[in-house]
């Protein structure tokens, strides 16, 4: 049987940044895909490179400095680097929409939720009126979730808590009923029990068997909830790609193990938590070979090589040459 083609695949793409120090090296040859109706975990510390590659998407990377150096980005078969700016305004927010991370700056503060959310149904919803485009914001805010939609909608965003601006940015990102949404950590500085609707939120859009998510988050509990497939980045590189389940229950990449063993367990009291030594080397500085030997103590010289990244189980790729026999 012929595997569908995926809705968004990923290819070799390299997001490079010049800075005074040197080049910066963010996403540095990842690839990955991800299927209509399902969800894709992206996880790794900060400065890992998820949220550049998120960007790079909707080639919201800001240029100059940033600038894709390689690499591919399909959305139905279709290369989004090769779009001119006017092709990629088709798709930015109509097929593709994004929640961004930090909801207290993404808001206009001079403007209502309103004039905001309306300004999102007339740029991607043809021949809507100014008066039905009012009443389609209601209707998407009344979707996530808020009471009152029409009173909320003459708000301005100072008067809405977190929780709720986070609810108007995934409105105004599913107004136009895209295909992909790409949430770049939309639970950060969330209380846990706002948190939990957001992610319950995100969990019924899934409902719709034809939109897809890439939720980039460094939150691993988050991740587990919500995603059908993970991928860890360090480094600019993709370390250990598995459906999640699997990832969770034989992790292999030793950043991996590292990660899910700083995790407090939730039934046993311990002193101290594992952690990963050292520091994640800087964009600019990267180790040739693999990424992670300066901190990882099952580190060869055979990781002075870069390693690829090898499938040891239907699904699951790493990218070690120790864990995967790969010398």
């Amino acid at each position: 049987m012929t595997r569908p083609m995926p809705l968004l695949e990923i290819d070799d793409l390299k997001v490079y940044f010049k800075t005074d120090e040197g080049t910066a090296r963010a996403v540095d040859g990842i690839t990955l895909e991800v299927d209509r109706g399902r969800c894709l975990g992206v996880v790794g510390e900060s400065g890992c490179g998820k949220s550049v590659l998120g960007l790079s998407i909707l080639q919201l990377v800001p240029s100059p400095p940033g600038f894709v150096a390689g690499g591919a980005i399909r959305y139905q078969g279709r290369n989004l680097l090769e779009l001119d700016s006017g092709g990629m305004r088709a798709i930015r927010g109509r097929e593709i929409a994004m929640v961004f991370q930090e909801p207290m700056t993404s808001l206009n503060p001079v403007l209502t939720v309103g004039d905001q959310v309306v300004e999102a149904v007339l740029a991607h919803r043809r021949g809507v009126t100014r008066k039905q485009a009012w009443n389609l914001a209601a209707d998407a805010l009344a979707s996530v979730g808020i009471p009152s939609p029409r009173l909320r909608l003459k708000a301005y965003p100072h008067e809405l808590s977190g929780g709720m601006k986070q609810r108007v940015m995934i409105a105004m990102a599913l107004v136009a009923e895209p295909s992909l949404l790409v949430a770049d950590e939309p639970t950060t500085a969330l209380d846990v029990t706002i948190q939990a609707q957001i992610l319950d939120l995100l969990q019924g859009l899934r409902s719709d068997p034809g939109m897809a998510i890439m939720l980039i988050s460094h939150d691993l509990g988050v991740v587990a909830e919500n995603a059908d497939e993970v991928a860890v980045m360090y480094a600019g590189r993709l370390a250990e790609r598995a459906p999640t389940a699997r990832l969770f229950q034989n992790p292999v990449h030793p950043y991996t193990r590292g990660l899910l063993a700083s995790i407090p367990p939730v039934d046993t009291r311990v002193d101290r938590l594992d952690a990963i030594p050292g520091m994640v080397p800087r964009a600019h500085e990267f180790p040739e070979g693999c990424r992670f030997k300066n901190r990882c103590r099952w580190a060869e010289p055979v990781c002075d090589k870069p390693p690829p990244l090898v499938l040891v189980e239907e699904g699951h790729a790493v990218a070690c040459h120790v864990m995967t026999g790969n010398r």
